[in-house]
């Protein structure tokens, strides 16, 4: 530890150090890449805030010379939540959208604006044209033989496969640490601090993991019920994806217990119980009053008061250290969750074929986002009397923006075993009825409409909001941890090799 105090000290003069707009720019974006960035926020939201003050964002694209630097800087100013227009690339994109002849052999620009092309808000043109040819370019670079730079080959391969704005923190950290090992221009204290720091976080996670495992064994809920998935380490990973930063332990040993309890929940929804089963359990979470289910059997009691001691817990811990009630806020999260469990069960039950529209309006909830925001905005360090004011009107659209991207990932990798198993048509097969469209045509258009939330996503970057970064971030990683764990199937249902890699790259094997 005090190796890394050490190391801290040298990179922040090293930030305020540095003289050209260009070299600081890149040491934020490096910074961030290699996972460290979170120890200088300060000194980034100055240097940020410095530039953005200063520019006259009319002629911003001639404070620099190529569009890796007009690119790189777009990002990181959107990206931290600063107003920058797509204007910015009019000089490389004309009016007719076409791109102009000097790109086409500036492979580490085209990169770049790739990257920035993916923080894209709703009605971006210019930057959706930047994002088809930048794709179209960056492929054909790859395939072609002519080029024989491979680590940029690598870098190009690796952007292609998950744009920078869609990948998982922790995990790009590690890939990247990698890769700076080698980079011609080094910074050794970067480096080391970044090595050190995902390694003593590592630990702190091991630590967490064992106290959430302490807490599932001795709720006993898995051995009581055998028809549960007992998936308590993929959930606490998925925490790790969601805030992996150390000052978030208790939203993580949170979020982690709370998961647990969302697959039980879902999977006696789905699995366990009958219909009238289902609507009595609805109705006593909805007055939450365990007396309410008097008549069900003992399993359906033991998930209630698993449910509810653990919400009280949350709270109280929250009533204790700073004098906020936020019990009605996560309450709220899990009885509308559980209502939307019970429309599905309905559906099911009923034999009912949901219209796109109306599976959506209800799958954005039952996906479970809203109690993950939720835990996000109620315990944590940063939120205020204000702030539960605020949310108390509802969820703001950032919860359902990515809400839906969770959803729809979901979808697109678990829908056919699901519906195997006797679950309701998913957002692929209500596509298809609706549109009387193939499977493969229907996968397309979820495609382009988690591409749309995305940039309504990113629009909410430059919304205000309370707990304004923590909280843009979390919603952020939602579907980003969705996008990966379900990028080569079912990885939390049915967990494959591709799985344990992910769990021991951030539990297990630390980078020497």
């Amino acid at each position: 530890m005090e190796r890394v105090c050490k190391l801290k000290k040298e990179v922040s003069q090293m930030i305020y150090k540095e003289e050209l707009l260009m070299d600081k720019l890149e040491l934020v974006d490096t910074l961030q890449q290699l996972g460290v960035a979170y120890h200088f926020k300060d000194e980034i939201n100055s240097v940020l805030t410095n530039i953005h003050e200063s520019m006259d964002q009319n002629s911003l694209s001639t404070m620099f010379d190529d569009l890796y630097k007009v690119s790189l800087l777009f990002r990181l100013l959107r990206m931290h939540g600063f107003s920058v227009t797509e204007d910015i690339f009019r000089i490389y994109i004309d009016h007719e959208g076409n791109c102009r002849e000097k790109l086409y052999s500036d492979i580490k620009g085209i990169l770049s604006l790739y990257q920035a092309s993916f923080l894209a808000k709703e009605g971006e043109k210019m930057l959706e044209i930047a994002r088809h040819f930048t794709t179209k370019h960056l492929t054909i670079f790859l395939e072609s033989s002519k080029y024989d730079n491979s680590r940029l080959k690598e870098h190009v391969a690796y952007a292609l496969e998950i744009p920078l704005n869609w990948r998982i923190e922790r995990l790009h950290s590690r890939w990247f640490i990698e890769q700076y090992k080698i980079d011609e221009q080094i910074r050794p204290a970067l480096l080391e601090l970044a090595v050190l720091d995902f390694n003593l976080i590592q630990n702190l996670y091991k630590k967490e993991l064992k106290q959430v495992s302490r807490w599932w064994t001795d709720l006993g809920l898995y051995e009581k019920l055998p028809f549960v998935r007992d998936r308590l380490v993929e959930n606490y990973v998925g925490s790790v994806f969601i805030a992996f930063e150390p000052e978030h332990s208790r939203f993580r040993k949170a979020m982690s217990q709370s998961n647990c309890l969302i697959t039980t929940l879902d999977d006696v929804y789905d699995v366990y119980g009958s219909l009238d089963e289902l609507e009595v359990f609805t109705d006593a979470i909805q007055q939450w009053d365990v007396t309410a289910t008097g008549g069900l059997p003992e399993n359906f009691q033991m998930c209630i008061l698993a449910l509810f001691n653990t919400v009280e817990d949350h709270g109280n811990e929250v009533l204790k250290e700073k004098g906020l009630y936020v019990i009605p806020y996560l309450r709220r999260a899990w009885k509308d969750l559980c209502k939307a469990f019970l429309v599905e069960a309905r559906w099911y039950h009923n034999g009912y074929a949901p219209t796109l529209e109306e599976y959506l309006q209800n799958a954005h909830v039952s996906i479970a986002g809203i109690v993950s925001l939720s835990n996000a905005y109620c315990i944590n360090d940063y939120v205020t009397a204000k702030d539960l004011e605020q949310f108390s009107y509802g969820y703001p659209n950032i919860v359902r923006y990515s809400s839906m991207n969770f959803r729809l990932y979901n979808d697109l990798a678990t829908s056919s075993e699901e519906i195997k198993r006797g679950d309701i048509d998913k957002s692929i097969q209500c596509t298809m009825h609706d549109k009387s469209v193939t499977e493969s045509v229907a996968r397309q258009e979820i495609k382009e409409l988690i591409l749309k939330n995305w940039t309504l996503l990113n629009g909410e970057l430059v919304n205000n909001y309370a707990l304004e970064r923590y909280f843009k971030n979390v919603a952020l990683n939602i579907p980003r941890m969705a996008q990966r764990v379900y990028q080569h199937g079912d990885g939390y249902g049915m967990p494959d090799s591709d799985t344990k890699n992910l769990v021991t790259s951030i539990l297990l094997q630390p980078i020497n």
